[in-house]
């Protein structure tokens, strides 16, 4: 699994999240049908600047060596995030089957970061195949 791909493409994901909802939190709020008031909003913006910053620290870690034993609080972290909000996605699909496409793109988004995340964590960067 190339990380560089992984990191890059979640630095978009995470970075373009953080944007949307540091500075359109009621549109999307209106979209999803959730009310708009103060707390909400707020809410929203702390969140955006989160994963706006994840979303850097992605994108700052993408040509450093990653998996194993090297960066590990990074991938350590990106994996408990990915990994905890696919199952929040999976808990609320499984309530919820007549959830929106919305919800559905998200939890396969997160579902395949996690696993990509996973893979990066448990294995050692610098081994190979051996055909065999």
């Amino acid at each position: 699994m190339n990380t560089r791909i992984v990191m890059t493409a979640s630095a978009f994901v995470l970075g373009s999240s953080g944007v949307i909802l540091t500075f359109t939190p009621d549109t999307l709020l209106n979209f999803l049908h959730i009310g708009t008031n103060d707390s909400a909003l707020l809410i929203m913006q702390i969140l955006g600047a989160l994963y706006f910053a994840f979303g850097m620290l992605n994108w700052m870690s993408k040509t450093s060596l990653i998996g194993g034993i090297y960066n590990r609080p990074v991938a350590v972290a990106n994996f408990t995030h990915f990994m905890i909000v696919a199952l929040a996605l999976l808990k609320v699909l499984i309530s919820h089957p007549n959830s929106t496409y919305f919800i559905w793109s998200v939890g396969i988004v997160y579902f395949a970061f996690a696993v990509s995340y996973g893979v990066i964590l448990f294995r050692h960067p610098l081994a190979k195949k051996v055909d065999g």
